[in-house]
């Protein structure tokens, strides 16, 4: 099992999906090269079978161009150029079709592996990449071997697909000598495409399985130690004692909202001791009387305490102080099942001072 290089224990833990995501990134994703090189191959031996007689036609033009002429040609150092330019059009024509094809198939391989990714973080230049131990420290590692056994298996597969193919032609070359050079040229021709193809369809395999190790290994490497996992979740949902202090936070700042409405409450209604509710009313601006702050212990002693620092009237209800206590929040409005009996209470309040609900 990988250790942490940082002493944290064990990776033990399967990738989160962020770290997954930070790698991807950074450019560490599931790929296998073989996957590529095999469809650039498949897609080459297509290309090269639908555009034969293209490549075919076009290149005894070149060379009838470059060939037929009456008498020696005198060429000046321009005419040299212009001569240069038109062949090096002309090739390019004929091999457009077979590079387009193995420009594709390799842009689509990799899309498909892996998605478009584009990773400046990739390509950065690091001091690391030119560390001799850590490149030594590579060459030993399992994916080292990995490609050292693909290496060796390919060469294997490509020399035994080539010998079987050959060894069941052997009755066949040896009868070329009948034939006249153009028909040899074409049957040898028949039988390296139909050693290509089948080298092509064996390699598929090994790059299905090249696949599955790359992913298993990627996968292994990006495992995670119970610390990591424990730090990232911090990181993503917050430290559970800094998410406590802000709420802390906050409780105080709407605590000290609260207390600064007091004084402007029109009646605090008290449990007598343990719960205090401040209540206000104005009829020009409310549709109903509003709970503009209330608590319990030390926070429904310190409303009381404003309320009588400010001629708040204290009335004591206990019923009806639990009631909004219950199911009341600050700054809401009386609900209707209790709105009778704060506007009894509030009429009380108001005929004391002499006003009016």
């Amino acid at each position: 099992m990988a250790e942490d290089p940082e002493g944290g224990g064990e990776k033990t833990e399967d990738a989160s999906s962020r770290k997954l995501d930070k790698a991807r990134e950074e450019g560490q994703v599931t790929k296998s090269t073989e996957i590529p090189s095999v469809v650039v191959l498949m897609a080459g031996v297509v290309a090269l079978y639908v555009f034969a007689s293209f490549i075919y036609q076009r290149s005894l033009a070149v060379l009838h161009d470059g060939l037929s002429f009456a008498s020696v040609p005198l060429l000046s150092d321009v005419e040299a150029v212009h001569l240069l330019l038109r062949s090096t059009q002309s090739m390019f024509i004929i091999l457009a079709p077979l590079l387009g094809a193995v420009f594709v198939a390799a842009f689509v391989s990799n899309v498909i592996q892996v998605g478009f990714v584009i990773s400046w973080k990739a390509i950065a230049p690091k001091l690391s990449r030119i560390d001799p131990i850590k490149g030594a420290a590579q060459k030993f590692s399992s994916r080292a071997f990995m490609e050292f056994i693909k290496s060796i298996l390919k060469i294997i597969i490509i020399f035994a697909v080539s010998y079987l193919v050959v060894k069941s032609e052997i009755y066949n070359i040896v009868r070329l000598y009948d034939h006249s050079v153009g028909e040899i040229l074409i049957y040898i021709l028949k039988i390296a495409y139909e050693i290509f193809v089948k080298v092509v369809l064996v390699m598929v395999v090994l790059a299905v399985l090249d696949y599955a190790f790359q992913k298993w290994k990627f996968l292994d490497d990006q495992k995670m130690t119970k610390q990591e996992v424990k730090d990232e979740h911090k990181q993503t949902e917050g430290d559970p004692q800094v998410k406590s202090r802000i709420r802390q936070l906050q409780a105080d700042a709407a605590r000290k909202r609260m207390m600064a409405d007091v004084p402007d409450a029109d009646v605090v209604v008290t449990n007598p001791t343990r719960l205090a509710v401040a209540i206000k009313y104005d009829g020009m601006t409310m549709e109903a009387p509003t709970v503009v702050a209330m608590g319990a212990g030390a926070v429904a002693a310190n409303i009381r305490r404003i309320a009588q620092e400010n001629d708040v009237p204290l009335v004591e209800n206990k019923v009806l102080a639990r009631n909004l206590y219950k199911i009341m929040e600050v700054g809401q409005e009386v609900p209707s099942e209790l709105f009778q009996a704060v506007a009894e209470l509030l009429a009380q309040v108001y005929k004391l001072k002499g006003k009016t609900l």
